[in-house]
């Protein structure tokens, strides 16, 4: 992992395609902007746990029980 210090104002560039710059901070916050190629994607990482989270629970054998419930249902 690299580690940088950067003040408000100050940016860093990846891969000379997105920047990565402090706009404001704030006690324990920091706000950053970033400016990517529209075919970049930026998420936050809870985001992708959580989506990570839900792919394994959708596909665990206690849905499959659940689908065939729902199944005999109909």
């Amino acid at each position: 992992m690299l580690i940088l210090s950067r003040k408000v104002g100050e940016s860093l560039i990846i891969n000379e395609t997105i920047e990565v710059k402090v706009i404001e901070v704030s006690g324990d916050k920091i706000k950053l902007g970033i400016d990517a190629p529209s075919d970049v994607k930026v998420l936050r990482s809870e985001l992708c746990q959580t989506a990570e989270a839900n792919r394994d629970s959708a596909n665990s054998k206690n849905n499959k029980k659940l689908i065939d419930f729902i199944k005999d249902l109909k």
